[in-house]
């Protein structure tokens, strides 16, 4: 088997009816109950003006090398509707992955849900004004070599954050989080109950009823000392 030449074309997909119910919970209540550790980098921000706050989708990886994007076009042969292509691209800054025309391909021909690059694209002129998710690190006018090697469809490493084929990817104008497959219905649950929670102490904070004893209570426990006084250089 070619390593690091490889394009798989099957994934474990997961549960559809699931995988949407994450679009009315904002990515930030989602990450809180997988301990705050499912966020990518926030260097890999939303470039573009999708009128819809949240996108959510399977992810189909890429495993690029950097400022190289052979495996990206091979990804863009076999993604289907609603994917959320993932692309690891070695923390390259110096090489845009992508431009209008595969970005175009992507968004009219795939209709795929959206595209996360841990690297730039071009062409910002236009795609930043389009309705569709586009995450990436910024843009630069120099493009992508297409030799290889690089892989489809298999773990990568994207933003910081870990990524399997089939993981959901969710993201809002916050940025993106991933929710591992396997994991996805109890946290669906868990964070239903938190976004619950959390509309409650919005309220709280807006009407005047918020409760922060817990602030003293925490500092006292880490031993911080109040000083009713100025300080003295």
């Amino acid at each position: 088997m070619a390593v690091g030449k490889r394009i798989y074309l099957k994934r474990h997909m997961p549960d559809k009816e699931v995988m949407m119910q994450f679009k009315n919970i904002p990515a930030s209540n989602t990450c809180d109950v997988m301990g705050r550790n499912a966020a990518m980098n926030p260097r890999i921000r939303l470039v573009s003006q999708p009128k819809e706050q949240m996108a959510v989708g399977p992810a189909l990886t890429v495993k690029a090398r950097g400022g190289d994007n052979l495996a990206l076009h091979a990804a863009l042969n076999i993604a289907q509707e609603g994917d959320f292509i993932v692309v690891s691209n070695e923390e390259d800054d110096t090489r845009s992955l992508m431009g209008e025309i595969m970005m175009a391909y992507l968004r009219y021909d795939r209709k795929i849900a959206g595209i996360v690059l841990d690297g730039p694209i071009r062409d910002i002129d236009e795609i930043g004004k389009w309705d569709f998710p586009v995450y990436c690190t910024g843009t630069t006018p120099g493009g992508p070599y297409k030799e290889g090697p690089g892989e489809v469809n298999v773990p990568v490493s994207c933003g910081g954050v870990s990524v399997n084929p089939g993981d959901i990817i969710l993201a809002d104008p916050d940025g993106v989080i991933v929710i591992p497959r396997k994991d996805a219905p109890q946290i669906l649950e868990d964070a239903k109950k938190f976004q619950a929670a959390d509309e409650s102490k919005l309220a709280a904070a807006k009407n005047g009823t918020a409760k922060r004893e817990w602030v003293e209570k925490t500092l006292a426990a880490k031993e911080f000392e109040i000083i009713d006084d100025v300080y003295e250089p």
